[in-house]
């Protein structure tokens, strides 16, 4: 499988998906700058792969000046904290990434500073292996609720390109397909970005999976017409009573599926569930670029004059959640302690 993310000993290396699918290329970042533009510029996306690209980013900054005294660290940690904080509102899992490797920091107090910094360097190359370790454990939870027959439904992308690695909603479906299941996806193609046609489904079509793009607006056809066994997203961040925020457009595409009767999952690390948030009203929203909106693969599509709003993530309200399928386990409503309990039960 391709790496979306990596370390080389010099420089943090991302696969740059605002190329994809015409061209494979890796970015090169050897400064904490370059990985914090490249994170807000939409090269890394996706709540667990941005966490990960943090950490590196942290560690990269952490090693970039010539001599630091172990007293000037906890200063440019601080520093680079903020430059990370304010690149992508909404994922939480930059922030919980953000707040590990702080942790790790105060940690190694009492080691020598290069050791330090090299102590963060192995901290953000775990937090990028357990990801994947996570995502294929989400995937092992959830296939079970994969018939051996599906069609299903995916919104934006939550695959290995989300990730560091195997996928949250797609590790789902990889899982499934492991097991010898029969899985064919119809993937939304997720304006503005595209990250459905774009991404989703060159990730399946490497795969040799099954996959079928249609518009964002064609969603409620297929569900109507009993051509969706089941839909299965990812999240960028899911409040303690079960509210997700994923990709703009995931809310209306759950309702649907309630009005259908068709099971709606979301999947996602219990790094993006934030306990301290009691539901979706509290999750900040990201608001981007409107010229994104007016745009498509560099091409023009609307008058300048007019005026267009990006809202890049929407909240779908609990009820319409099926079940949230983490690395611990599956929940199920009510989610308020179910989520707890996992937590609780988090090896």
């Amino acid at each position: 499988m391709f790496k979306t993310i990596d370390w080389n000993g010099e420089a943090v290396v991302m696969l740059d998906q605002t190329r994809l699918p015409g061209e494979v290329v890796y970015r090169s970042c050897r400064r904490a700058e370059e990985v914090a533009e490249a994170i807000r510029g939409m090269v890394i996306r996706g709540a667990p792969a941005i966490g990960v690209a943090a950490a590196l980013g942290i560690a990269l900054g952490m090693r970039q000046p010539a001599a630091t005294a172990s007293s000037d660290l906890p200063r440019r940690m601080e520093e680079l904290a903020m430059l990370f904080a304010a690149t992508r509102p909404t994922a939480v899992n930059l922030f919980w990434a953000i707040e590990r490797m702080k942790r790790a920091l105060a940690s190694s107090e009492g080691a020598s500073p290069g050791e330090r910094v090299e102590s963060l360097m192995a901290e953000a190359l775990r937090i990028r292996d357990e990801d994947v370790a996570i995502n294929r454990r989400m995937g092992a939870h959830g296939e079970g609720l994969i018939p051996e027959r599906a069609r299903v439904l995916t919104h934006c992308n939550a695959g290995a390109l989300a990730t560091a690695g195997y996928g949250t909603a797609l590790g789902v479906i990889r899982a499934a397909v492991e097991k010898g299941k029969s899985v064919q996806v119809l993937a939304d193609e997720t304006r503005p970005f595209l990250q459905g046609s774009r991404l989703t489904a060159w990730e399946l079509a490497q795969d040799g999976i099954p996959v079928t793009i249609i518009t964002d607006s064609a969603a409620g056809f297929f569900l109507a017409r009993g051509e969706v066994d089941l839909a299965i997203v990812g999240a960028d961040r899911i409040a303690a009573n079960g509210d997700t925020a994923n990709k703009i457009g995931t809310y209306p595409l759950a309702v649907v599926a309630r009005e259908n009767n068709v099971p709606f999952y979301v999947a996602a690390p219990l790094s993006t569930v934030d306990l301290s948030l009691p539901d979706g009203s509290h999750i900040p929203i990201e608001e981007r670029d409107p010229g994104e909106v007016k745009r498509a693969g560099g091409a023009q599509v609307a008058p300048e004059a007019a005026a267009a709003r990006h809202i890049a993530f929407d909240v779908t309200p609990a009820r319409y959640v099926t079940a949230i399928i983490t690395e611990a386990g599956v929940a199920r409503p009510p989610f308020g302690p179910a989520l707890r309990a996992l937590f609780g039960g988090k090896s």
